[in-house]
C-alpha cells in the first residue's frame, strides 16, 4: 500500500468517531423561540381572491416582518410587511400586506412558474419535521405567479412542484398576495398536534436587492433553516390517503434528410406516432408516497442550450428536466453524483417510494431502460456512449439526521445488462463538529464488469497503471471514491481544506463521475465585508489552492486561484479572477504558467432591461488536438433580458471562445454560439416561445417554436417543433448549399391530473 493510500484510509477511519462524538463537541443551533405564531383555526374553507377582506382574514392576528438578512442583516427592513396565517382542516392560508411607498416601483412580471427570481415576491418557508434538514417554499410574486422549491440548510433546489392556488393584487399602498396550500400538497409528521418551523420572507428589490425576513437572520450563521420561527399547536389536520393520477396523450411526426451529406437527397417524413400513458401516485400517510410510471413520455419542452465544447475532454453535465425524476430528486442528493437520472435514458417503466420523518429519510427507484448510455471516465478524458441496450437501474438512498445539520446516510446503486453490471456502494456525512466548523465527506465502493461487446465501444487506452482498458471486452474490477473536508462557514472569514480520490477503475453508471484516476488535495479561505456604502454594498476576497496527482504518484496539476466579488448598490455585481499559478501535465507532457483572468459582471438596475458578461483572457491547453500545445486566446459570453412590458420578453445570449498558437498566426479553434428567446405571456396559465439558436462549431441552426397552457403545475398542453439545419458548402456539384433543414419533429402532448 503506497504512503498516500494509508493516509487516505487512516483519514477515512476517523469518520466513525467524529459520528459518534460530534453530537457531544457540537453546538446547539438555536430555534427563534421568541418568534411564535399560533394561527387562527376555521372551521370552513374558502376561496382567495387576492385581497384580506374575508372574515377570517379581519380575526387573524397579524405578525410583522422587520429584519433585514440581505445586504446587511445589523439593519431593520426598509419597508413594512405583514402576515397573517390560518389554516382549516384541509388547508393552510397565509396572506401577506406589502407596503411600498412608492407601488410605481414594484417590479412584477407575468411570467411561467419559478420564472421571477428579479420581480418584487413574498414566501413561506416550512420546516414540518422541524429538524433544519429540509423545508419547502412557497413564493408569489405582486401579480399572483407562484415559485416554489425545497431549501436545505444551504441551498435550493427549484424543481420541486406542488399543486396550490394564490391571488394577489397591486393597490396605492403596496400589493397584497394571498396562498392557499392544500396539506395534501406537502408532507408533516403524523402527530395530533404540529408545531413547524416557519420562516416569512418578502424579496424588496430597489437601490439593493433587500431580503427581509420574520426572525432576526444572522449571516454568521450559515444554516438558513435553523435560524426560522414557530408555527404553533395546529390540530385536527386532515390529510387522507391521497392518489394522483396522470394520464397522458401525445403525437409526434419527424422527419430527416435521406443523405445528411447531400442536400438535394430529399427529405423523409416519418408517419405520425401515437402515444399514451401516464403515472400514478398514492400517498399512504402523511410522510410516505409511491409513484410509478408507465410507457412515460420523457420529451423536454425546455431545450438544453448548447455549451461550448471543442476544447473539452470530459462529458457534459446537462440538469434534469423530466418531472418523474425532478419531483424528490432531492432526497437522493449525495455530495458525489454517483446517481445522475439522466443515465436512465429512455424507461419503458418507472417507479419510486420515498418516506421521511423527523430523523429519517428513505427513497428507492427502480427502473428499466431502453437505451442504456454509458460514461467511461479516465484520467485526460472521458467517453459518453449511446446504445440500444437495455438495463435494470436501483438506486436506495437512506439519511438518518444525528441533529440539526448533520447526517449520515447511505447510497446503493445498481445497473444490470444482459451481459454486464455496475453496483455502487457509499456512506456520507456532514457533521456540525463546533460552531460554524463543519467535517464532511463521502466513501464509495464500485464493482463493474464491462459488456462483452465491442462493436460497441473498443477503445484501447488502459485506466492508469492496471491491467484494465475502456473497451467492453467483458472485464470485471472494482473501484473506490474518497471525498473529505473541513470547513468553517461564517460572515466574515471562511476557510476549506480537503481531500478527494477516485481510483483509476471506479465507475458509476447511474452516476456523474467523468473523471478518475486522480488525487486531489485543496485548500481556500475567503474575507467578506459588508461596507454598505452608496456605492460597495458587500464584497469577498477568496484565495484557493489545488494540488492533482494520479494514482501512480506523478504530478498532474496544480494552480492558485485568486476571486474577488463585489456587489454594488443599483443591484449590479462585478468579479475579478486569476490564476497566477497554474501548471498541468496533459497527455504526458508538462505545461506550465496557464495563466489567466477573467472579468464579469451583472447588472439588473432596471426591471425593463438587465445584462451581464464575462471577458477571459489567457494562456490554455489546446485539448482538441492529438498533438497538444499551449496557446492564447479569449472567451467571451455575454446576455441580456428586455422587457418592454410585464407580458413580453426577450432574451440574448453569446458565447465567444477563440485558442491561438502563442508564435505564429495559426488558430487552434474558434466559434461562437448565439442563442434568442423570445416569449409571450397571455397569462399566468399560457404563453407562446421561440427558441433559435446558431452553432457556428458546427455551423447549425435549431428552431424551437411553442405553444404552452398549463392550468397548475401537472395538468398542461402543449403543441410545438424542433427543427435543425445546417449548412451546407460548394463542395457539391460546385453549388452554394446555403442552409437546408436536416432534422425536424412536431409534437403535441396534453396530459391531466385527477387527485382524489
Amino acid at each position: 500500500m503506497s504512503r498516500i493510500s494509508l493516509y487516505s484510509l487512516c483519514f477515512s477511519l476517523i469518520v466513525p468517531m467524529v459520528l459518534v462524538f460530534g453530537k457531544a463537541f457540537a453546538q446547539p443551533t438555536q430555534r427563534a423561540d421568541i418568534f411564535l405564531y399560533e394561527p387562527l383555526s376555521i372551521d370552513n374553507d374558502f376561496d382567495i381572491d387576492g385581497t384580506m377582506r374575508h372574515p377570517f382574514w379581519q380575526a387573524a392576528a397579524a405578525t410583522p416582518l422587520e429584519h433585514q438578512r440581505q445586504p446587511n442583516d445589523e439593519k431593520a427592513a426598509p419597508v413594512e410587511t405583514y402576515v397573517k396565517v390560518l389554516y382549516s382542516r384541509n388547508h393552510l392560508y397565509i396572506g401577506f400586506e406589502s407596503h411600498d411607498p412608492d407601488p410605481s416601483k414594484i417590479r412584477a412580471n407575468v411570467t411561467d412558474r419559478d420564472g421571477y427570481y428579479g420581480d418584487d415576491y413574498v414566501g413561506v418557508i416550512l420546516d414540518t419535521y422541524n429538524n433544519n434538514q429540509q423545508a419547502y417554499e412557497f413564493v408569489v410574486n405582486p401579480l399572483g405567479i407562484q415559485m416554489d422549491a425545497t431549501r436545505t440548510a444551504t441551498s435550493e433546489d427549484f424543481n420541486f412542484d406542488a399543486l396550490w392556488y394564490s391571488e394577489a393584487s397591486i393597490n396605492g399602498e403596496g400589493y397584497i398576495a394571498v396562498m392557499k396550500i392544500p396539506f395534501k400538497s406537502f408532507n408533516f409528521p403524523d402527530s395530533e398536534v404540529q408545531d413547524w418551523a416557519i420562516q416569512f420572507i418578502r424579496n424588496y428589490p430597489r437601490d439593493n436587492r433587500y431580503q427581509i425576513s420574520w426572525t432576526d437572520v444572522s449571516m454568521d450563521n450559515s444554516c438558513f433553516l435553523c435560524q426560522s420561527g414557530t408555527l404553533a399547536n395546529m390540530q385536527r389536520m386532515e390529510r387522507a390517503k391521497t392518489v394522483e393520477l396522470l394520464p397522458y396523450a401525445a403525437a409526434t411526426q419527424g422527419g430527416a434528410l435521406n443523405d445528411l451529406s447531400d442536400p438535394d437527397a430529399g427529405f423523409n417524413n416519418d408517419p405520425v406516432e401515437a402515444k399514451v400513458g401516464g403515472s400514478i401516485s398514492y400517498n399512504p400517510t402523511t410522510n410516505s408516497s409511491l409513484e410509478a410510471v408507465i410507457n412515460p413520455d420523457f420529451s423536454q419542452v425546455e431545450t438544453d442550450a448548447a455549451q461550448i465544447s471543442v476544447n473539452e475532454t470530459f462529458a457534459l453535465y446537462f440538469s434534469e428536466k423530466r418531472p418523474f425524476f425532478v419531483r424528490g430528486s432531492d432526497l437522493f442528493n449525495t455530495r458525489e453524483d454517483l446517481y445522475y437520472s439522466r443515465t436512465i435514458n429512455n424507461p419503458l417503466a418507472a417507479a419510486k417510494y420515498t418516506q421521511k420523518n423527523d430523523r429519517f429519510s428513505i427513497a428507492f427507484l427502480t427502473a428499466y431502460d431502453r437505451n442504456a448510455p454509458f460514461i467511461i471516465p479516465g484520467r485526460d478524458r472521458s467517453s459518453s456512449i449511446r446504445t440500444g441496450m437495455e438495463a435494470y437501474n436501483n438506486v436506495l438512498r437512506g439519511k438518518f439526521n444525528i441533529r440539526a445539520e448533520s447526517h449520515v446516510g447511505g447510497l446503493l446503486t445498481t445497473r444490470n445488462q444482459s451481459e454486464g453490471h455496475n453496483y455502487v456502494g457509499s456512506v456520507d456525512w456532514d457533521v456540525l463538529v463546533a460552531s460554524n466548523y463543519y467535517f464532511r465527506g463521502q466513501l464509495a465502493y464500485s464493482n463493474t464488469k464491462e459488456p462483452d461487446d465491442m462493436r460497441v465501444f473498443s477503445d484501447p487506452r488502459r485506466f492508469g497503471d492496471t491491467q484494465y482498458d475502456a473497451a467492453f471486452n467483458g472485464q470485471q474490477f472494482g473501484g473506490t471514491l474518497v471525498n473529505t473536508e473541513f470547513a468553517r462557514e461564517a460572515k466574515y472569514y471562511n476557510f476549506l481544506v480537503g481531500y478527494s480520490a477516485y481510483s483509476p477503475t471506479l465507475q458509476t453508471q447511474t452516476g456523474f463521475i467523468n473523471r478518475t484516476n486522480r488525487r486531489v488535495f485543496e485548500a481556500s479561505q475567503g474575507l467578506s465585508y459588508y461596507p454598505d456604502g452608496d456605492l460597495l454594498s458587500q464584497g469577498s476576497l477568496r484565495v484557493s489552492g489545488n494540488w492533482r496527482y494520479d494514482f501512480d504518484g506523478q504530478f498532474m496539476e496544480r494552480f492558485m486561484f485568486v476571486r474577488l466579488n463585489n456587489k454594488l448598490t443599483g443591484q449590479n455585481e462585478i468579479n475579478l479572477n486569476f490564476l497566477p499559478v497554474n501548471d498541468e501535465r496533459f497527455r504526458g507532457e508538462m505545461f506550465r504558467n496557464i495563466y489567466r483572468g477573467t472579468i464579469s459582471f451583472s447588472s439588473n438596475t432596471w426591471d425593463a432591461f438587465s445584462f451581464g458578461g464575462s471577458f477571459e483572457y489567457g494562456r490554455n491547453i489546446n485539448r482538441s488536438s492529438s498533438n497538444p500545445t499551449l496557446g492564447i486566446g479569449y472567451n467571451i459570453s455575454a446576455n441580456a433580458t428586455l422587457k418592454p412590458t410585464p407580458r413580453f420578453q426577450l432574451g440574448f445570449d453569446y458565447d465567444y471562445s477563440k485558442l491561438s498558437a502563442e508564435k505564429g498566426n495559426e488558430t487552434y479553434y474558434k466559434g461562437d454560439i448565439y442563442r434568442v428567446n423570445t416569449r409571450y405571456n397571455f397569462s399566468k396559465r399560457i404563453f407562446a416561445r421561440l427558441i433559435t439558436e446558431y452553432n457556428s462549431f458546427n455551423s447549425e441552426v435549431q428552431v424551437y417554436p411553442l405553444f404552452y397552457y398549463k392550468a397548475n403545475a401537472f395538468t398542461k398542453f402543449y403543441i410545438g417543433m424542433t427543427s435543425y439545419q445546417r449548412e451546407f458548402s460548394n463542395t457539391i456539384n460546385d453549388g452554394f448549399r446555403g442552409y437546408h433543414q436536416t432534422h425536424r419533429e412536431f409534437f403535441v402532448k396534453l396530459q391531466y391530473l385527477i387527485r382524489s
